[in-house]
C-alpha cells in the first residue's frame, strides 16, 4: 500500500472522528432528542454518591447533591459557568461530564422534578434535556411571573415573580407524578405549556413558550 493511500485513509478516519466528536458536543450543548426508552441511566448506574469533579471542586461543589449543584449552576453568570463541565438534567438524574469526557450520574430527589423553561418573544432553540452550562434563552435577567397549576385538581402550586437566570431560563422544582400547566407572563404578554413530572421520559427543558 502506497504512503499516499495510507495518508488518505488516515485523513478520512480523522475527519470522521472529528465530525462524531462535534456531533457529540452539539448534543451535549442542548439535547433535543426525545428518548426512545429510558432517558438517563439504569437504576444501577445512577450514583448515590455525588460526583467528585475538578470543575465542581473549583466551585466548592465536590460532595454536593444534585439539587445543590443544579441550584448553584443556575445562579451563576454564564461567563462563570465552567467551560470544562457539562451538566445535563434528566428526569431522574444529573449527568455531569468533565473535560476528559468522564460522565457521572447523580440521582435527583425522589420527591422533586426539575424543569427549566425559557420564555421568548423572537428567538428560541430546540431542547429536550436541559444543559446547565451551555443552553441559552432570549430573555435574560428579567422579571417574569410564573403560575403552575395541577391539571387534575386545579390547585395552584406556584404563583410568584421570578427573575430569569443569566442564561435566559427559569428553573422550577415541582412535585413528582403530576401533569401541570405552567404560565409565564411578562409585560402584558403570556405563554403556557404543559409540563409533566411523572414519566421517566419527561422533558426537563421547555423552549416553546412564545410570549404573545
Amino acid at each position: 500500500m502506497s504512503s499516499r493511500t495510507t495518508l488518505t485513509r488516515a485523513l478520512r478516519t480523522l475527519t470522521a472522528g472529528t465530525i462524531a466528536a462535534a456531533a457529540a458536543l452539539t448534543l451535549a450543548a442542548c439535547s433535543t432528542d426525545e428518548p426512545a426508552a429510558s432517558p438517563g441511566t439504569s437504576d444501577d448506574a445512577v450514583a448515590e454518591a455525588p460526583a467528585d469533579d475538578s470543575a465542581l471542586a473549583t466551585l466548592g461543589l465536590d460532595g454536593a447533591d444534585a439539587r445543590t449543584i443544579i441550584d448553584t449552576l443556575d445562579a451563576l453568570p454564564r461567563d462563570e459557568r465552567p467551560e470544562t463541565l457539562y451538566a445535563s438534567i434528566r428526569p431522574d438524574a444529573l449527568l455531569v461530564t468533565d473535560g476528559d469526557g468522564e460522565e457521572t450520574s447523580i440521582a435527583t430527589p425522589d420527591d422533586a422534578f426539575y424543569v427549566s423553561l425559557a420564555p421568548y418573544v423572537n428567538q428560541t432553540h430546540d431542547c429536550y434535556f436541559h444543559s446547565l452550562t451551555t443552553c441559552t434563552g432570549e430573555i435574560q435577567n428579567e422579571e417574569v411571573h410564573v403560575v403552575v397549576t395541577d391539571d387534575a385538581t386545579g390547585e395552584v402550586l406556584l404563583d410568584e415573580t421570578r427573575t430569569t437566570f443569566d442564561n435566559g431560563f427559569v428553573g422550577l422544582w415541582l412535585p413528582r407524578d403530576l401533569d401541570t400547566t405552567v404560565t409565564i407572563e411578562k409585560d402584558g404578554l403570556s405563554a403556557s405549556a404543559a409540563v409533566s413530572t411523572g414519566d421517566p421520559e419527561d422533558a426537563t427543558c421547555i423552549t416553546t413558550m412564545q410570549l404573545a
